[in-house]
C-alpha cells in the first residue's frame, strides 16, 4: 500500500493518492488533471476511483475531468445528487483497491452528502480515515454554507452525530488524513499539521471532545467569519458539473496588445496584478488589484474579487499559464487575456508604493502617522502593535468607509504579502497616501516596537 498526500499551499487544500497491487484512487483532486495521472503512470498502476468527500466549496474539483480520462467511476456519499454520473454509495459500501478497502462513513455537518472514506490495510486493519471537511487538525468544517437551505445550528447538531457516531469511535492510531490544512476558510482555526491521528484529535481537538450537543453547536457556530462570496458559486459547479480544464486554459490564454488590453479595461476589465508585492511596487498600472502568486493566491482572489467580473492580466512572462490555471482551480474563468510582453509593454506612467523598514516605522508613528493592521481578525485578537487600527483585509473595500482618503497611512500585515493587496485596493478607492512595511508584523515585533498581547488587553 501506498499513500501521498498531495497539498497545494495556495489554497491550504490536500488532495490524495493511494495505491495497493497495481490500482490507484485518488480522493478530492484539484482541477488540473496531469499530476494524478503522472503519478499513476510513475508508479505502474490504473486509476481505479476518483472520491469526492462532499461538493467543495472553496475550489473547482478536477473530478470530472480526471474521471473521464482515465475511464474511472466518480463515488459521493449518500445525498449527493449531481448532474453527471456517480456512484452515490451507501453508509457503509465497501469499495475494494488492490489488496486494501475502502469504507464509505456517511458523515454529515458540514454539508449534508459530507462523508469520510476509511481505509483498512492488507490485513482488514484500520489504517487512515479521509475526512474531507469533516474533521481537520484542532478543528472541523464549517456549518453555515448552504446558504438558507438548512439552518448552521441544524448542520452544527449533524455535526455532532457524525464525529460521536462514525469518527471517535475510530481506532486512536487511524491516521487522520484532512481536505484541507493552516489558512483554509472551510475551518475557524485550522492547525498547522495537516494530518494527525484520531487519538491526537481526541485529545487536541475542541470539536472531540466530551461535551453535550447543545454546547457543542454553540461552540461551533460562534465567531464563524461570513465564507467568501465565492463559495457558494464553486459548490454549484462542482455539482452540476463544468467545462473540461484543458477548454478554459485554452480559451482564456490569450496574450493582448496593449491596445487589446486598454479596451477591456475600458469597458469595465478589472487590472488583476499577480507579480510579487516587491516587484508591484516598484511600478504598477494605476488601478490594479496586487494579488501575487507567490501567496495564497487562489484564496484571497477568490475573497475580493467577484467571480462573475471580467479581468485582465498582468504576469510575470512565464507565468500566463500558471496564473490561469490557478484561476480556474475556483471557478475564476472569466479572464479576457494578459498583457502582452509584461508590465514594460505599458506606455503610461506606472504607480509605485513607498515602502519602510519596521526600524523607519518608529520615527513615522512618533511623526503622527496611522497605522492599519490588515491581518485576520484571529491575528490581531491575540497581539497587535499599540494604537493600531483594525481594517482587515478580508472586508475590503467595505470597512474603508470611516478612513479619510487625504490622512496619511502605514500599511501593514504579518508578513508583507496582504498589505500589498491591501495597498493596492485602497488606491483603487482613492488613497493616495499610504506606506508599506517591509517584513509586516514579525519584522515589527522583531524591532522591539510596543506591541499589545492577550494577555495584556485582559
Amino acid at each position: 500500500m501506498y499513500i501521498e498526500q498531495l497539498y497545494t499551499n495556495c489554497l491550504a487544500e490536500a488532495a490524495y493518492y493511494i495505491e495497493s497491487d497495481g490500482e490507484a484512487a485518488i480522493i478530492d483532486p484539484l482541477r488540473e488533471t496531469e499530476p494524478y495521472i503522472q503519478l499513476a503512470r510513475e508508479q505502474g498502476a490504473t486509476i481505479k476511483y476518483v472520491f469526492e468527500t462532499h461538493f467543495h466549496a472553496d475550489f473547482v474539483s478536477g473530478h470530472i475531468d480526471l474521471a473521464r480520462k482515465v475511464n474511472a467511476p466518480i463515488i459521493y456519499g449518500p445525498m449527493a445528487n449531481t448532474k453527471y454520473e456517480v456512484i452515490n454509495a451507501t453508509d457503509g459500501q465497501e469499495f475494494k483497491l488492490g489488496k486494501v478497502t475502502f469504507r464509505v462513513l456517511h458523515t454529515p455537518g458540514h454539508t449534508p452528502e459530507s462523508s469520510c472514506y476509511l481505509l483498512f490495510d492488507e490485513n482488514g486493519k484500520e489504517h487512515a480515515v479521509f475526512t474531507g471537511d469533516t474533521l481537520f487538525v484542532g478543528d472541523v468544517g464549517r456549518p453555515d454554507l448552504l446558504d438558507g437551505i438548512i439552518s448552521q445550528e441544524e448542520l452544527a447538531g449533524m455535526l455532532y452525530d457524525s464525529l460521536n457516531t462514525k469518527i471517535k469511535t475510530l481506532r486512536d492510531e487511524t491516521i487522520v488524513y484532512p481536505a484541507h490544512g493552516p489558512g483554509s476558510a472551510c475551518g475557524k482555526n485550522i492547525g498547522k499539521e495537516t494530518f494527525s491521528t484520531i487519538g491526537e484529535q481526541k485529545k487536541l481537538n475542541y470539536a472531540l471532545k466530551d461535551q453535550a450537543k447543545e454546547e457543542f453547536i454553540t461552540q461551533l457556530t460562534d465567531g464563524i467569519l461570513p465564507p467568501p462570496a465565492y463559495f457558494f458559486e464553486d459548490a454549484r459547479i462542482n455539482k452540476n458539473g463544468y467545462d473540461p480544464i484543458d477548454q478554459v486554459i485554452a480559451e482564456n490564454t490569450k496574450p493582448l496588445s496593449l491596445s487589446q488590453f486598454k479596451s477591456e479595461v475600458k469597458r469595465g476589465a478589472i487590472i488583476l496584478d499577480v507579480r510579487n508585492a516587491d516587484e508591484f511596487e516598484k511600478g504598477f498600472i494605476t488601478g490594479s488589484v496586487n494579488i501575487g502568486l507567490n501567496g495564497q493566491f487562489a484564496v484571497w482572489v477568490g475573497t475580493l474579487l467577484d467571480i462573475q467580473q471580467q479581468l485582465v492580466l498582468v504576469t510575470e512572462q512565464g507565468k500566463e499559464r500558471e496564473s490561469i490555471l490557478r484561476l480556474a482551480r475556483v471557478g475564476y474563468e472569466k479572464i479576457a487575456g494578459y498583457l502582452a510582453g509584461g508590465i514594460k509593454a505599458w506606455d503610461e506612467e506606472l504607480s509605485t508604493v513607498r515602502s519602510i523598514s519596521a526600524e523607519e516605522m518608529k520615527s513615522a508613528i512618533k511623526s503622527g502617522v496611522e497605522v492599519l493592521d490588515v491581518r485576520k481578525p484571529g491575528e490581531w485578537a491575540i497581539s497587535h502593535l499599540k494604537d493600531a487600527q483594525f481594517v482587515p483585509l478580508g472586508d475590503m473595500p467595505s470597512n474603508l468607509e470611516n478612513l479619510d482618503r487625504d490622512k496619511s497611512y502605514v500599511v501593514h500585515c504579518g508578513g508583507g504579502y496582504r498589505s500589498m493587496t491591501a495597498i493596492s485596493l485602497m488606491q483603487r478607492e482613492g488613497f493616495t497616501n499610504l506606506t508599506n512595511v517591509y517584513g509586516g508584523f514579525g519584522a515589527m515585533v522583531n524591532a522591539g516596537l510596543e506591541i499589545v498581547t492577550e494577555e495584556v488587553a485582559v
